[in-house]
Parts: structure tokens; C-alpha cells; sequence
């Protein structure tokens, strides 16, 4: 099995004839989901999604795969493909399409129309082509047969991408859900069609490659969220994500059947859905919705609010209500449903909300206390289904983190790929595909690409540990005027501290006369300001690491007078 390794130089050129498949995102890590294919000189996107910060990236929006490789090749781009409309596959388009804004976007109507509505907050007028299951497109050297998939949202599509070097099949994220809402199953036939032909490589969604059996069809939540319907005496608040269209749809259904009013809370909310209605994709009884502002005239037992923030983000609905920072405010009684999985990373952020909402009086119905929520990937059994019936020759696992991957791999083998012939290569590692072999020769950069308000790509890791720092050890700074000529003291020093340990100015007197000793025994020649604030930080930094064994952000400045 191959693996990436450390010491792996840049790629060589490109053999004629052969593939190149790089990963920018999504291997090795849930999100900003980014694959390019390389042939006769061409590239071909697939997907081009964000990533979601975790508590150590204080201050960040959002995260999007690295541009670089590609940066000086985006005329060679024929195309992107995206398999469906979740933010970690199209978030990251518009940051792309402002480097080169003509380049075409292929995907389904529901994954173009919510990328449309994406782009025009950017200013952004792309060129898309709508595509169905069972059609093919040709760009540069790229044909591209879609294919349909089930997943947790509607118009999913798997990509076969036929070059001269060989067939590949990428799934996207995609189940076997044999009864679906929108009665639109993972098309077998098709794969096994593509079986028969001979796949040459497979990339296959790894997310649920660690849990057994098969995963449980949507329709199982339906009748769960009627008997949480039919128990509620008060408010039912609801959250998910905000293009889970299916979840929507049930608790729409559930809420028609109880004579209950829904009102949709949070912007991405309003928007998805309002798209997914005017397409067909969410059927809304009439009547049903009702604005946000309507809420307060109606009594509790007949109010459903459907919001974001399933995922304990902080700006999003429930957080906010969680916090007492929304309009909505949450009372005793109240039931608060978070139909949604956990995110690997978000565990701490989801269970803070939920405690917030416990202390406020609501009842918290999580994934972990009911079944209201099921996945949207193919768990191990279904897996091992789709190896059997397209019996690839090369797979390279994709979507997940590292343990997905392995896990992933190992499903292969036991089907009977070839050991050698399962690439498990993470973000940046280059696998060529060279007469009907896939394996790994090099790396790009892929370092994390961080949204920071209006600022892309300027954020580094350096000012995020500064960042960091100030949050958990607080910040000090020490103000000190020096004579211009002699470099001794005449003023100072002067602390100011926020988030340290401790009151008051008493808790530097021990510090002080160190300070100004250390400035007057290093005044011996010519004042350098920058000199002496060094001094003063490695001053101290020395006094806070052993007397308070802290390692608080220090600001020393120091002037001439």
C-alpha cells in the first residue's frame, strides 16, 4: 500500500499519455474537497469546497484549499465539475473564480442554482453548464458521463472522467439509500456498466469507511421527529444544515401534520431553501411558512423555528440563542432538535450550544439521545458493494481523514485490489496514473488558505499562535522612556496588562526594578530602541515563566525622551 512520505520532492513533468491526480483538499481531513486532474497538458477541477475552523484557529471564517500548483496554470483549466451543493465542495468557487472568472462550472441544477446565488454575494456572473444522469460532456481531453448518487441532499452526481490514459470514476460524497425521499437511488446499473468497461481508478468517498453494515435510510427519521412533534408542549427549534434540503422537507411534513407553523431562521436557511422550493426540490404545504416576525403572534404549541447552527457555530442562529443574543429567546420548555452528525472537530463547539440551551430550561434532542439524523455516506458494506460490482484496478480513497482513508483501503484489498495498486495519498501528495498503474511521485504545497473577514490568504499560522496566545496567557505591555544621549531611565517602567493573572499594578513591583536595571547596565554606547525592547520582552518573559509559569503575548516599548 502506498503511502505519502515526508521526504517527497516535487512531481516530475508528466509522462505522455498518462493521468495526474492531485488532491488540494480532502484527503486526510473533512472539507475544502478539491481534486485536479491533469492530461495533455489540461486540467480538470473536481469540486472546490471550504473547510470550517476548529477552536485553535481563533478569528477564521473560513478555510479554502491552496491555490498555488495551479495558480500559473489557470488558462490550462477546462473545467469544474461539482458533485453536489454542500459548502465543503462549493464553498471555496467564488475564491477560485476571482482568479480567473470565465472558467466553467458543470453540475446539477440544484448544486448550480445554490452556487449561483453563492456568487452573486461576490459580484460574480459565472458560466455554468446544467448537467443530468446519463449525460455526457466533452471539455479538452476530458470526456465526463455523470451519474446519479444518493446523498443528504438532492441532485447529487458521481463523475466518470474517460481520458487516454484510462477511466476514472470519482463518487463525490453518495449512499445506497434504497428509499430515499426523492425516490432518486445510487444508479448500480451504471457502475456496473462501468465495471464491465474496465475502471482504471477509483476514487471513493471514505467518510463512513470505519462503520459497519450499511447506513440507515432517511426515512427512518420521519416518524422520530413525529413523536417529537406529538410530545412537544412548546416551541420546537430545529437545526441543521442549511442545504439539507430532505431534513427540511421532513420537518415540514412533521410540523403540516401537527398544525404547526415554520419559519426559517438564518440567512443561508432563507436562501437555500427558498431556491430548493422555486426548483421542486421542497415541497412546501401551503400555508405552512411564515416569517420570522409572525412568530411572537402566534402561541408556543404552534410555532416551528428551522435554523442553522447545527454545528455550534458562533455566528449562526442556535449559538446566538443559545447565548441570549438572538430575538428568538429560548424558555423553559421548549425543544430544541439538532438534526444534524457531528463534524470531526466540532464536538466541543456543538456541546457548548447544547449546554447553553440545558441551562436555559429546553429539552436537547441530539444525534447521541435519538435517532434524528442519519448519514449521507455509504458505510463499509455498501463499500464493499460498489469494489465487487466495478472490480477497479487501481482505488485511491478520498474524502475523510487519514483514518477514513486507511479504513477505506483496507475494504479494497479484502475485495481483492491489488495491495500496490491502493493509493492513500493526502492533501498536496501527486499520484500518476502511467499504463493502468496509479502510484505516488511527489508533492505540492497545500498549506491552509484562511478567510479572515475581507482579508484571503493573508492570516498566517504565526499570527494565529499570536492569536492564541492572547486568548489562553493573556498580554502584557511595558512602557519605558530612555534618556536620548546616556540610554538610562527616566520614565517607567510602565505595565499594562489584560488577561493575566492577578490585580492591580502591585502585581509588577517584583518586576520593575528588574527591568530598569537590565536598560541601565545596557546602556553603554549609542541608544538602539530596538535593542533595548528586546531586553525588556526576554526581561520579562523570564519574571512571568517563572513566577506565574505563563507565556503571555509581551509588548515592550521603549522610547527616547
Amino acid at each position: 500500500m502506498s503511502h505519502p512520505h515526508p521526504e517527497l520532492s516535487s512531481p516530475p513533468p508528466l509522462a505522455d499519455g498518462a493521468l495526474r491526480v492531485v488532491g488540494l483538499g480532502g484527503l486526510g481531513e473533512v472539507g475544502r474537497n478539491m481534486t485536479v486532474f491533469e492530461f495533455d497538458g489540461k486540467l480538470l477541477v473536481v469540486d472546490c469546497g471550504v473547510l470550517f475552523p476548529e477552536d485553535h484557529q481563533p478569528g477564521v471564517d473560513l478555510i479554502l484549499p491552496d491555490f498555488s500548483s495551479i495558480a500559473d496554470r489557470l488558462d490550462d483549466i477546462v473545467a469544474v465539475v461539482l458533485t453536489h451543493g454542500h459548502e465543503d465542495h462549493i464553498g471555496a468557487v467564488p475564491y477560485l473564480l476571482k482568479l480567473r472568472a470565465d472558467i466553467p462550472l458543470l453540475g446539477s441544477q440544484l448544486t448550480l442554482a445554490l452556487v449561483e446565488a453563492k456568487l452573486k454575494e461576490h459580484r460574480i456572473k459565472p458560466y455554468t453548464l446544467s448537467v443530468r444522469e446519463g449525460q455526457t460532456e466533452q471539455f479538452g481531453p476530458f470526456s465526463c458521463e455523470f451519474i446519479a448518487v444518493n446523498h443528504s441532499i438532492p441532485d447529487a452526481l458521481a463523475v466518470a472522467i474517460r481520458t487516454g490514459a484510462g477511466l476514472v470514476l470519482h463518487t463525490g460524497d453518495f449512499k445506497m439509500d434504497q428509499l430515499p425521499l426523492d425516490d432518486r437511488i445510487t444508479d448500480l446499473n451504471a457502475f456496473a456498466r462501468l465495471g464491465d468497461e474496465g475502471v482504471d481508478l477509483f476514487c471513493v468517498d471514505s467518510t463512513n469507511a470505519e462503520v459497519p453494515g450499511f447506513t440507515a435510510p432517511e426515512r427512518d427519521i420521519g416518524p422520530v421527529l413525529e413523536q417529537l412533534f406529538g410530545r412537544a408542549e412548546k416551541r420546537i427549534i430545529v437545526a441543521s444544515f442549511a442545504s439539507h434540503v430532505h431534513r427540511v422537507q421532513q420537518v415540514l411534513n412533521a410540523a403540516d401534520a401537527h398544525g404547526r407553523k415554520v419559519a426559517l431562521v438564518g440567512r443561508s436557511m432563507v436562501r437555500n431553501m427558498g431556491i430548493a422550493a422555486d426548483l421542486g426540490y421542497l415541497q412546501v404545504p401551503k400555508n405552512l411558512l411564515i416569517d420570522l416576525k409572525q412568530v411572537d403572534d402566534l402561541p408556543d404549541d404552534r410555532v416551528v423555528l428551522m435554523c442553522t447552527g447545527s454545528q455550534g457555530e458562533p455566528m449562526a442562529a442556535l449559538s446566538r440563542m443559545a447565548n441570549r443574543d438572538h430575538r428568538i429567546a429560548i424558555d423553559a420548555g421548549d425543544t430544541v432538535i439538532l438534526a444534524s452528525s457531528l463534524i470531526p472537530g466540532n464536538e466541543n463547539s456543538v456541546y457548548r450550544v447544547v449546554n447553553g440551551l440545558a441551562r436555559l430550561g429546553a429539552a436537547v434532542v441530539h444525534q447521541q439521545s435519538a435517532k434524528i439524523h442519519v448519514s449521507g455516506h455509504a458505510s463499509a458494506g455498501e463499500l464493499l458493494y460498489c469494489y465487487n460490482i466495478l472490480k477497479p484496478r487501481n482505488v485511491m480513497p478520498v474524502h475523510g481523514e487519514y483514518r477514513h482513508l486507511l479504513a477505506n483501503a483496507e475494504l479494497a484489498v479484502k475485495t481483492g485490489v491489488p495491495r500496490e495498486r491502493v493509493v492513500i495519498a493526502e492533501d498536496g501528495v501527486v499520484v500518476d496514473l502511467v499504463d493502468g498503474k496509479a502510484g505516488i511521485v511527489g508533492t505540492v504545497p497545500v498549506g491552509y488558505v484562511y478567510v479572515d473577514g475581507s482579508s484571503v490568504g493573508e492570516i498566517t499560522e504565526a499570527d494565529l499562535k499570536d492569536r492564541r496566545i492572547l486568548g489562553e496567557e493573556g498580554f502584557i505591555s511595558i512602557f519605558v522612556a530612555v534618556d536620548s544621549v546616556t540610554g538610562k531611565v527616566v520614565s517607567g517602567p510602565e505595565f499594562n496588562a489584560r488577561g493575566f493573572i492577578g490585580d492591580g499594578d502591585d502585581r509588577f513591583t517584583a518586576v520593575k526594578s528588574r527591568v530598569e536595571k537590565a536598560l541601565n547596565e545596557a546602556s553603554t554606547g549609542p541608544v538602539d530602541t530596538h535593542q533595548l525592547q528586546q531586553i525588556v520582552r526576554r526581561t520579562v518573559g523570564t519574571w512571568v515563566a517563572q513566577a506565574h509559569r505563563r507565556r503571555p503575548m509581551i509588548v515592550p516599548v521603549v522610547v527616547t525622551a
